[in-house]
């Protein structure tokens, strides 16, 4: 009598556990149908894609943080190589132009001494605009390999649940179709898919809240960066064109009244044969 009870227990184990394979099974097949209408761009329930239009909203506003500052840091470092060759054509210049005014003992010589100089030291000055590019480089780089990075987990974990929460419903609406009240099976299935919809539900809404609130302050963060950053870079910026247009304006000053060279242009050549005549 025993044994038959044993029996009778093995085999109510394999009838459940070939139950719940078979229901994982099918959980697998609409989640795997919900992510192909996702891939294939086929129209879904408008009043689900409605439901999520608060969360859409802030997945857009992620992207654009996402791509924006890529678009940033690419940007830094250009705007820096760009600094370092015009310092150094700068530099250049008015390396020439003292060369040449050590040549010219007139007062032009002078002038192209002195604006030289001044070319020099404001390629100098220049070069100091990439330390604050640097460390903005370094915060924005920061900034996405760590906030961005973080915040894209939990979002691919929320596309992750919201698909599991689709595809129960896309189930629990295929089974409701052929539900017989009536029918104590149907009645059975149907509660077992919907306390799937509902456990897939509570997971989606948490990831869905966390997604949210770490997008906006993520938006935050980025605002934070920025104005800070770039209120170091616009007092570098400030001090840089003091600085220069200080050297200029004395050369300008020490060179006024200075009468500048006078040109005589021929405006057509003689033939030398007609003077013979």
């Amino acid at each position: 009598m025993s044994g038959h009870k044993c029996y009778s227990w093995e085999l109510q184990d394999r009838f459940a556990q070939d139950k719940s394979v078979v229901n994982k099974m099918q959980q697998k097949y609409w989640e795997t149908k919900q992510a192909f209408i996702k891939a294939t761009g086929k129209k879904e329930d408008e009043h689900v894609v409605a439901s999520d239009a608060d969360l859409d909203a802030k997945l857009e506003l992620f992207h654009s943080i996402q791509r924006t500052c890529l678009d940033l840091s690419k940007a830094i470092v250009l705007y820096q190589k760009r600094i370092c060759f015009l310092s150094q054509e700068e530099n250049e210049l008015g390396k020439f132009l003292r060369s040449q005014g050590f040549q010219d003992k007139t007062r032009a010589g002078k002038m192209m001494q002195a604006t030289g100089k001044a070319l020099c030291f404001s390629s100098q000055q220049r070069l100091a605009l990439r330390n604050p590019l640097c460390r903005f480089h370094q915060e924005v780089e920061t900034f996405r390999h760590r906030a961005i990075s973080d915040t894209w987990l939990t979002v691919n974990r929320m596309e992750q649940y919201r698909t599991e929460y689709r595809g129960a419903l896309l189930w629990m609406k295929d089974v409701s179709q052929e539900l017989d009240p009536d029918l104590y099976k149907q009645m059975e299935k149907f509660r077992k898919v919907q306390t799937q919809v509902r456990l897939a539900k509570k997971n989606f809404d948490k990831l869905k809240m966390d997604v949210c609130q770490k997008v906006d302050l993520l938006g935050a963060s980025r605002c934070n960066l920025l104005s800070h950053m770039l209120a170091t870079y616009q007092t570098t910026l400030l001090h840089f064109w003091e600085k220069t247009s200080h050297t200029m304006a004395a050369i300008h000053e020490s060179f006024k009244g200075y009468q500048p060279y006078e040109f005589t242009t021929l405006k057509s050549l003689q033939d030398p044969m007609k003077k013979l005549v």
